[in-house]
Formats: C-alpha cells, structure tokens, sequence
C-alpha cells in the first residue's frame, strides 16, 4: 500500500475501475478554443485512467446548464459529472442554483475539503467560492469554480481520489452500483 496525498492510501492490490466522467465549462466569455480549465479537467481525466464521455460548454443560464446535466444524469455511458465555472459570487454566477435542485443528496463534506484545499493556494479568497457536490440519477456531480488552479486542486487533491476505486479506506466508486439503492 502506498500513501495518497488526500490522507488515504493505494491498495495497489486492488483493481483499478475507470470510470466515464462529463465535463461542463460554464461561462459566457469562454469558448472552445479558450476554455483551459475545461481542457485540464479533461487532460487530467484520461491521464488518471478515467475516460471522457463528454465534453460540454453552455453559458452562465440555469435552464442550459440544467438541460445538459440532466442529459448527462439520464445517459448510461456518464458515471460523473464535472462542470467548472459558475460558482462565484457575481450575478452571473449561477451554476449552483442550477444544480442544487437536481441533486437528490447533497454531498456537503465536499464543499468543506474544497475550501481546506483552496485556502492552501488562495488563503482567504476561497469564501468567493460556492463549490458544491452532490448526486443526481445515480450519478456524481462536482461542481468546481472556472479559474485552472482551481480545476487543479479539485482534481489534484480531491476528485481524482475519490474516483480511484483503490483509495482506501473507501472511495466514491464503490458506492456508485447502491447509489440508485431504495
């Protein structure tokens, strides 16, 4: 076994599960070309051994991103969803009200490590963040603000450790088959 920088540790002993993961870019001045945090996310999600499902960008409105998070939830080839952008403080900033009444259970300790994380980079400018988690559809949604460093930590030093199905002493992958459990 060897340690993991989220305070776990790999059991190397134990398979590796790729999972199938949606990336979302929020943003109304960021288009294909210019969106980098939506690429780190997805750089990041293949050289980690996860596949991309999809990849998505739609401006700050609830009714868009909604329509394309539901679409994901209902799609059998998405296990996660992750969107960046959105989670600020501006008017515009949207993506957790749009996403907050999707989720069935909201996965509070996420927002809570999100911010332990965050200060570690951007001291106290993380309370301008309202990162949020939770699941919908038997699916994961993450919710991460739009600048790269942040696409980085979350993934880093968060996401990316969850979604190992060799991370000890639980992960969120070995919950994914109950999460539909009634």
């Amino acid at each position: 076994m060897s340690n993991a920088p989220s305070g776990g540790r790999i059991d190397a002993d134990l398979p590796f599960k790729p999972v199938q993961i949606a990336v979302l870019t929020v943003s109304d001045t960021r288009d294909e070309e210019s969106d980098t945090s939506g690429a780190i996310l997805a750089e990041r999600i293949v050289r980690d051994g996860h596949r991309m499902a999809a990849r998505a960008l739609v401006r700050d409105d609830v009714a868009a991103i909604q329509q394309c998070v539901r679409a994901w939830v209902a799609d059998p080839t998405v296990d996660v969803v992750i969107t960046t952008g959105g989670t600020g403080l501006t008017g515009r900033d949207v993506t957790p009200e749009a996403l907050r009444p999707l989720f069935e259970k909201e996965i509070e300790g996420f927002a809570i490590v999100w911010h332990m994380v965050s200060y570690q980079s951007v001291g106290l400018s993380t309370l301008q963040s309202r990162a949020c988690a939770g699941v919908a559809g038997g699916k994961f949604i993450f919710a991460l603000p739009g600048s790269n460093g942040a696409c980085r930590d979350g993934w880093d030093k968060v996401i990316r450790w969850q979604l190992d199905s060799r991370h000890m002493p639980c992960n969120l992958v070995e919950i994914m088959p109950r999460l539909l459990e009634r």
